[in-house]
């Protein structure tokens, strides 16, 4: 329970389908780091926050189920080291899809096991699938302005028994209104946590800059033809595709489309300078045994679209897409999540 109107109305369903329930707050003991910034802005929903469990808390007592908070500050902080490694290699993180990976389908397994408690359920729009063959699938939700199936590929195939996602089936507009008839009124109208939780002002750069070690990121902003146009602050403000921000006038759109880590230089270009043909990831996840080579569609960013694809599994852990038609934005860092139709067949980290 997140303290958010999802999570909250998936607890009700669940007792109202005769589940005993226990509510589980993780608490990751950053809050005060994350949100002291030097903006002016104001601080937009995240989660995990103390109002968010507090939140969550009150719910609970409305439901009358049990509430716990979880400490899992240790296991934020690799999370947070990841997230600034990632930022300073040139490399664009999704600390999202590895904490629903480690810790909320894998940590919060270990205490479900702990307390004798046989299943896990979350409030993400994404739903469980009977196949025909028998097979248990992971599929969209049903909600497509809200489909959260992109950053679940990571969990493991044996946890899928175990879980269950009771909003999949609805829309969101649909959660809202029920949780406005249970009287929920703290979460009914919140605003939706878009933000990485222990970012909740958004200013990455910031971030990664006062939690790391002393360490020069800054270098020149080229063209793709070399030509030197500008110099930037650190390679961690940027990510591939980005627009805005660059700090250097064009008079026509111009793109992050390369970071180079080594020699520091962000390279900015055209729309067509973005696209790509194909890609590379490793850290594969199948939920079942793909063929050596298969057609499907892939996903390399959350609010991105699906788009055609040829794959083909390589030794290990890889993959290699080759897209139909150009990509646009493939960013490494992210994840390319590949789909047959609704189902999620699994997915790896871009390289």
């Amino acid at each position: 329970m997140s303290g958010g109107v999802d999570s909250s109305v998936a607890a009700w369903l669940l007792r109202q389908a005769g589940h005993e329930v226990i509510g589980l707050f993780m608490r990751h003991g950053h809050e005060e780091a994350a949100t002291c910034s030097t903006s002016d802005a104001p601080r937009k929903q995240g989660c995990c926050s103390a109002s968010d469990a507090a939140d969550a808390r009150r719910v609970a007592e409305q439901l009358e189920i049990p509430f716990y908070a979880i400490n899992f500050e240790q296991e934020f902080g690799r999370i947070i080291q990841y997230f600034i490694s990632e930022y300073t290699s040139g490399r664009t993180p999704n600390p999202c899809i590895v904490c629903n990976t480690w810790l909320k389908f894998g940590k919060l397994v270990d205490y479900a096991d702990s307390i004798g408690a046989n299943q896990i359920a979350t409030g993400h729009y994404a739903r469980l699938v009977q196949t025909p063959g028998g097979r248990l699938a992971l599929c969209r939700g049903l909600d497509p302005s809200k489909d959260q199936s992109y950053v679940l590929w990571g969990i493991r195939p044996e946890v899928l028994a175990r879980l269950q996602f009771p909003v999949g089936d609805y829309q969101k507009e649909e959660i809202r209104r029920i949780a406005d008839r249970l009287g929920l009124h703290q979460v009914a109208e919140k605003p939706d946590s878009q933000e990485i939780c222990f970012v909740p002002d958004q200013d990455h750069a910031r971030f990664v800059r006062q939690n790391r070690s002393p360490l020069d990121t800054s270098g020149a902003i080229v063209t793709t033809d070399g030509r030197v146009v500008g110099r930037h602050a650190g390679i961690e403000k940027f990510t591939i595709g980005q627009r805005k921000g660059l700090g250097v006038a064009f008079g026509e759109p111009r793109y992050i489309v390369r970071i180079d880590p080594m020699s520091r230089e962000v390279v900015v270009g055209t729309k067509d300078d973005l696209a790509r043909h194909e890609l590379f990831a490793r850290g594969a996840n199948w939920f079942f045994p793909p063929e050596p080579r298969f057609e499907c569609q892939v996903k390399i960013r959350y609010r991105s679209a699906a788009v055609g694809a040829l794959v083909e599994i390589l030794p290990g852990d890889r993959f290699r897409v080759e897209f139909l038609e150009p990509c646009y934005g493939v960013a490494p860092g992210q994840a390319a999540v590949c789909y047959q139709g609704d189902e999620v067949m699994g997915g790896g980290w871009i390289d």
